[in-house]
């Protein structure tokens, strides 16, 4: 029988939680950056995955059939939510409409710049103790426990659904934060597939992490592209849950250890403002900000960042 745990534990857990539901807004006033209340934000949230009908966000929200139908008819009114026929005619199925999915890109944008702005605060290795713990003691809450998950290595060379993998990590975490689609994604893959043709040449390689059989990160470094003996890091992403792991940390070390042994006299990426997380961790390795402009390549207009780290 387990040991309960210790009553100054249990006031200190429920203190943080408290300053939690402060801190995030639920007690009044603009939650995730809208003027929605916190329940039609997390609607909106469990709607865009998909094949959601009233019933689902009624056990998933906790809340009861009435609010829940209330809440809805708001969402609809004001045009962020439509009610389709299900696959049986019998239920109706919600869906984002185009300004839903607008208003869940922004929240997405908020809720991310909100977390990397508080992780950015931490010492190195404490974002990852967060996060577990929240996954831990949000999972005992619900009655659940986590399973242990497979150790990440990170490992060189191509490995098989590399392209397809990659491509997917920034199709998927792009959208939610920038709104990028289908002419970002296209231009991922394209970009990688070129590239993987030359990996066989000194100059160019490829990380991935992997979690058991599945890739849950990348980093690369293309030798070739810029010239002038400059490296150009490429494909760095991490799938949502090994954030704040270190495992970006790991990879990132691995490209730039990779340029240092090859001489490169510097290295240089392309990013995007307002990804704090990204930048903090480039800023920690050598990189600088050196250059700034609009662009439209993706089909939405960003502040483009290119960031350089000169040979140490």
């Amino acid at each position: 029988m387990p040991f309960p745990p210790a009553t100054d534990t249990i006031d200190a857990i429920r203190t943080a939680s408290r300053e939690l539901v402060r801190q995030l807004g639920f007690m009044g006033g603009k939650f995730a950056g809208t003027d929605l209340p916190p329940s039609a934000v997390h609607a909106l949230i469990e709607i865009e995955s998909g094949g959601v009908t009233a019933r689902d966000l009624t056990e998933r929200l906790h809340l009861e059939k009435s609010s829940i139908s209330r809440m809805l008819r708001k969402l609809v009114e004001s045009g962020a939510v439509i009610e389709e026929p299900g696959a049986d005619g019998r239920v109706k199925v919600l869906a984002l409409t185009e300004a839903g999915r607008h208003h869940v890109v922004a929240i997405h944008a908020f809720a991310g710049a909100q977390v990397s702005d508080a992780l950015s605060r931490l010492r190195p290795g404490e974002a990852g103790r967060v996060k577990d713990g929240l996954t831990l003691y949000s999972a005992a809450l619900a009655g659940r426990t986590v399973p242990q998950t497979p150790t990440i290595h990170v490992i060189k060379g191509y490995q098989t659904g590399l392209i397809a993998r990659i491509t997917q990590m920034h199709a998927l975490y792009y959208a939610k934060r920038t709104g990028f689609g289908q002419q970002f994604e296209t231009g991922v893959a394209g970009g990688l597939a070129e590239f993987c043709t030359r990996l066989d040449r000194p100059a160019n390689a490829i990380w991935t992490a992997m979690q058991g059989r599945d890739i849950v990160g990348s980093i690369a470094i293309d030798g070739e592209d810029l010239g002038e003996n400059i490296a150009h890091l490429r494909w760095f992403i991490l799938d949502d849950p090994v954030r704040g792991t270190g495992t970006g940390r790991r990879l990132l070390s691995a490209a730039l250890g990779f340029a240092d042994e090859n001489n490169f006299a510097q290295v240089h990426l392309w990013t995007f403002s307002g990804l704090d997380a990204a930048r903090h961790l480039y800023e920690g390795h050598g990189f600088q900000l050196v250059e700034e402009r609009p662009g439209t390549q993706w089909g939405k207009e960003i502040l483009e960042q290119r960031f350089v780290r000169r040979h140490p």
